[in-house]
């Protein structure tokens, strides 16, 4: 592989080869690697964790007392950071100092949002976009809550329900189509959760800047939706993970029933990337990302603790096992 891999799992970040993974940083439920320049930060629950060697050495966290699920670079240099409970943080440093946007978490909406558990959990922003063209315009999506947008970097906020689905999971806009989107989303709702039907769970995409969605995936199952990525090259693919509730894992009767799909055009039709021994898949699937040496491939963490390359033509590769649960990969 050209670069050296990175797993962000549920005890911290490993280093992944074939001779197998070494640990550089205990933290809990990593669950986002993201590069801005050279900085590699870790998004966990203690906080957001910093690495300028290519995640061999990592800071001391900062964002303590939350549960950081994000990071996302603007093109002015700017860093937004979203968190569990559901807030959103600027810096204009890479990292080194972060100011809370307050008018995010004081949204009238803001006092609705959670996580439809016994007892409720705080709602979670859990999904940032950021377009590449106006760096003012951001899209923040809230599990259970929607996605609110700003087009002037907080000023002023709208929240929208895509198919009236606040369960938002993972957000990317298309990197060559101003105003295109794609969300996850599952079945949680303000007040529990919602019928196990076509149209209330899956990808729902959006052609305006996220004023309008339309839902993504008819005649798709399993219809839970929660990783998901866009590889940056034409065909510009779109690969998302399923399975049958948010609940599925590896230990359930007959294993978690997941699955793996891609779309190269918009979300309109959709195509198996599993293999027979995937035909559903045993793991669950939780890190996703596309794989930086082959177009339309991605890189797949599980629950299993596998990593494993897929190509387009749905050929599977071990690339590490023996981790824990895999939420989160990154190539540096």
């Amino acid at each position: 592989m050209n670069g050296q891999l990175l797993a962000g799992t549920n005890k911290g970040v490993f280093i992944v080869d074939g001779a197998g993974s070494q640990q550089t940083l205990e933290a809990r439920h990593v669950r986002d690697l993201t590069l801005v320049d050279d900085r590699l930060f870790a998004s966990a629950a203690p906080g957001l964790y910093a690495s300028d060697d290519g995640g061999r050495t990592w800071s001391a966290p900062q964002l303590t007392g939350y549960d950081v699920w994000q990071v996302r670079a603007a093109s002015n240099g700017l860093l937004y950071a979203s968190t569990e409970p559901a807030h959103l943080f600027r810096s204009d440093d890479l990292g080194e100092t972060w100011t809370e946007i307050e008018s995010f978490a004081n949204l009238p909406e803001a006092a609705g949002w959670c996580v439809p558990v016994e007892p409720p959990m705080p709602g979670r922003a859990r999904a940032l976009a950021i377009d590449e063209d106006d760096p003012d315009r951001i899209w923040v999506g809230v599990e259970v809550g929607g996605v609110a947008r700003t087009p002037d970097a907080g000023q002023t906020w709208t929240v929208d329900l895509p198919g009236d689905n606040p369960d938002i999971h993972m957000m990317f806009a298309h990197p060559a189509e101003p105003g295109v989107l794609f969300i996850s989303t599952g079945y949680g709702r303000f007040d529990g959760v919602a019928e196990e039907l076509e149209g209330n769970a899956g990808v729902f995409r959006s052609d305006d800047f996220g004023e309008t969605w339309a839902y993504a995936w008819k005649g798709v199952t399993p219809r839970y939706s929660r990783p998901l990525c866009i590889d940056r090259r034409d065909p510009y693919s779109v690969t998302v993970a399923s399975a049958p509730t948010a609940f599925s894992h590896y230990k359930d009767d007959g294993g978690a029933h997941a699955a793996l799909y891609r779309s190269d055009d918009h979300g309109q039709s959709w195509r198996s990337l599993c293999d027979k021994a995937h035909s559903p898949s045993p793991a669950n699937f939780h890190g996703l990302i596309a794989d930086h040496e082959n177009v339309s491939g991605v890189l797949v963490g599980t629950d299993t603790g596998e990593v494993w390359r897929v190509s387009d033509d749905a050929q599977w590769t071990a690339l590490g096992s023996g981790l824990p649960l895999v939420w989160s990969l990154a190539v540096v």
